[in-house]
């Protein structure tokens, strides 16, 4: 199967991950950067953020927040002036929740060279209603054999994260079981 071949079925209760698909753009500043001179990892953080809300908002269809990042990966220094592009899509969607997928690309504004992979992150984000309590989320329908696999990682992220999730809780009513201090 090719990376175009399509895999969603129309009619079938969900959005295709091209629905809510986007890319946000932004020039690295003198503001944007640390002493160094280099994008500040946490103006990167926001625009990523930023880039899963949208696309949380879009595919769910109304607020969605942040519940977590599971792994923000800073591959390469994003530079003063570099045209910094953040692609982001859903990989995957629970009853109340998804996981957004975020690529981080960066380029020299004034040069014509390919744009350079600079970080990855993945964030669950939770769809909220007027009250801010979880509302239900379409299912995604992975379009490429590419989304196929990134729905299939994600559930395998998603695994782990309860897993972690269960055993620190688990831990935590051991040792307070024991009288011992958290």
């Amino acid at each position: 199967m090719t990376d175009q071949a399509p895999l969603a079925q129309p009619g079938t209760g969900g959005k295709p991950t091209s629905a809510s698909r986007t890319t946000l753009s932004h020039i690295m500043t003198a503001t944007d950067t640390n002493l160094y001179g280099t994008g500040h990892g946490g103006v990167i953080m926001k625009l990523v953020d930023d880039a899963a809300g949208a696309v949380a908002g879009r595919h769910s269809g109304g607020p969605a927040v942040t519940a977590s990042m599971d792994e923000m990966v800073f591959l390469l220094p994003v530079r003063l002036g570099d045209l910094v592009h953040v692609h982001a899509q859903v990989n995957w969607t629970g009853r109340t929740s998804m996981e957004i997928g975020v690529r981080v690309m960066a380029e020299r504004w004034n040069e014509s060279t390919p744009a350079q992979q600079v970080g990855t992150a993945y964030l669950v984000f939770t769809a909220i209603d007027a009250e801010g309590r979880p509302r239900p989320v379409p299912a995604v329908l992975p379009e490429t054999a590419r989304d196929e696999r990134r729905f299939q990682e994600a559930q395998i992220r998603r695994t782990h994260r309860l897993a972690r999730r269960r055993a620190i809780k688990e831990l935590r009513e051991r040792r307070m079981a024991s009288g011992l201090d958290l």
